[in-house]
């Protein structure tokens, strides 16, 4: 079968499912762009999408690659991780070649949101699969008369058979705040990161491709335009407070995040910046 990209309704909600001739699949909901599922040719799902997952468009979806803008977290006055995660998102460009199918869906600004951020603005995620690689690009425009400052994230969810089996390695030698140990600043002198406990890091000026690692599979992560990383795992007793996650959740997913959260974007009236997540399926 050729590459292809078709309108599908997911959980009640319309999305786009893209395909390639070598049999990759992703799934994007036009709800907040978000990317909910992403097979390489012949392999299992890589995204993590909690069972419990909500779909009515009251909250973001659980899983996937959540869009955060224009604030990361509760880093600031706005509803937290911002407010296009719930937002409609119209479907700019579908295009497939050989071996490729890439979508993008852009937002704009609108009455509800400069009633709680007075900008306006454009954003444009780009999806694209191509063999085992899945690239995510967002672009943000300003279209103000006046520079803004945005911080932003791809809260990307993996999916790991076990966490505490999982390692993360190039993040040796960096600084990283420690929200579990409120926000204090830190440096990573270990080889390799494992998850055994609640965690949630912020990296710094992490300009080294990452490796998440796994009995017989990896997974290379690299990203442009965004400077930090963000790592988290919400540990057992987190994760049972959060309503829209099973109890033993966390230990299937691990949040490997492409982020511009330590020092915010300063973007200029009339100019644009782009961000980019590549995952590569090894």
């Amino acid at each position: 079968m050729p590459a292809a990209i078709e309108t599908i309704d997911f959980h009640g909600q319309p999305a786009l499912r893209l395909a390639t001739a070598s049999g990759a699949q992703a799934v994007v909901l036009l709800l907040g762009a978000q990317v909910v599922s992403w097979t390489p040719p012949g392999g299992p799902e890589r995204l993590y999408l909690s069972e419990r997952a909500a779909f009515d468009g009251s909250a973001a979806v659980r899983g996937g690659v959540p869009v955060c803008f224009p604030q990361f977290a509760a880093r600031g006055p706005l509803p937290r991780h911002g407010f296009v995660r719930t937002m409609p998102w119209s479907v700019e460009t579908q295009r497939t070649g050989t071996d490729f199918a890439l979508a993008t869906l852009r937002c704009t600004d609108t009455e509800a949101t400069r009633a709680l951020w007075p900008h306006r603005f454009a954003l444009e995620l780009t999806v694209a699969i191509e063999e085992s690689r899945l690239d995510l690009e967002l672009e943000v425009v300003n279209e103000d008369d006046a520079p803004f400052s945005f911080t932003a994230a791809l809260h990307t969810y993996l999916k790991v058979r076990e966490v505490e089996e999982t390692r993360i390695e190039g993040l040796y030698g960096l600084d990283y705040e420690d929200s579990t140990d409120a926000g204090r600043l830190h440096h990573d002198s270990g080889d390799v990161l494992l998850i055994e406990s609640e965690t949630d890091r912020i990296y710094r000026e992490v300009a080294r491709p990452l490796l998440v690692r796994e009995y017989d599979r990896s997974l290379g992560i690299n990203q442009e335009g965004f400077h930090d990383v963000v790592v988290w795992n919400p540990w057992e007793e987190r994760c049972a407070a959060l309503a829209d996650m099973p109890d033993r959740g966390f230990r299937h997913m691990l949040c490997v995040e492409a982020a511009a959260v330590h020092a915010p974007i300063e973007l200029e009236a009339g100019l644009n910046w782009w961000g980019r997540q590549t995952l590569v399926a090894l």
